[in-house]
């Protein structure tokens, strides 16, 4: 090839690197980048705040973390790692899970999606190993890569195979948690949009989707007495009455308070 040909593929694919670092990570619809955006900012009009934990906090001093505050808001729900895959358990889950009822949050948990293992037996795994009960937020499905190879049509629906299996189990429509873009390419189809969403946005003033929302995981650096190091910091999308309404068997106390 002569060698200006080569001057214009070189150049071509630093363009090409320059745009992607763009558009995944510093551009207004990408997770955005720590090193670039400092700090977890508040957004306005908000007041129900919450985090979400795993393994990666480590030992968290629960006395010290029933005080905390987010931007002058108590804290109010923990969402926390569950399962992922079809065979593996979060190691600080079952700690955590208990700790978050005993001290007075709202709790809920999570799934991490695996495109190594079918929908049903991931399904069946979350069942087996994570114990919700009334007052606890709906089982949350984590899902951020689609497989390669595969189609968006047969993607679906091993999403709404876990979603219709553990549906049927709790009778509320799980949560499903993923990021702004994915949202938009993989999981727009109408059937989708009966779910309550979790979108990841972080280092904006508010969600691009705009669709309709619950949660919003609006940072991966917040801090916060009794955790070491950073954690998710996410808001609620309505009251705390609202919360509230969302949890496992919230229906039923409702018609028992009327009676």
């Amino acid at each position: 090839m002569p060698r200006w040909a080569w001057w214009i593929g070189g150049i071509g694919m630093v363009f090409l690197y320059i745009w992607a670092f763009y558009y995944f990570f510093v551009g207004p619809t990408g997770f955005r980048w720590r090193a670039l955006y400092g700090d977890a900012n508040y957004p306005d009009g908000y007041e129900i705040h919450g985090i979400d934990i795993s393994h990666y906090q480590g030992k968290i001093d629960w006395d010290e973390l029933r005080g905390a505050q987010i931007d002058g808001c108590p804290l109010r729900f923990v969402i926390i790692k569950s399962t992922e895959g079809s065979s593996r358990l979060d190691d600080k889950f079952e700690d955590n899970f208990y700790q978050a009822r005993e001290h007075g949050f709202v709790r809920g948990a999570y799934h991490f999606w695996s495109n190594k293992s079918s929908a049903r037996a991931q399904a069946y795994h979350f069942l087996n190993k994570v114990p919700l009960e009334d007052g606890d937020l709906p089982p949350v499905l984590d899902v951020e890569h689609k497989p390669n190879g595969r189609s968006t049509e047969d993607f679906q629906r091993d999403i709404l195979t876990w979603l219709h299996i553990v549906e049927d189990k709790y009778h509320v429509k799980p949560i499903i948690y993923t990021y702004y873009k994915f949202k938009e390419l993989y999981l727009s189809a109408p059937v989708f949009d009966d779910y309550p969403y979790w979108i990841a946005h972080y280092y904006v003033d508010e969600v691009k989707y705009k669709g309709e929302w619950k949660f919003w995981q609006h940072t991966d650096a917040g801090r916060l007495p009794g955790i070491k190091g950073y954690v998710d910091f996410n808001i609620y999308n309505g009251s705390y009455y609202d919360l509230k309404q969302l949890t496992i068997g919230s229906d039923r106390i409702d018609e028992d308070d009327e009676s």
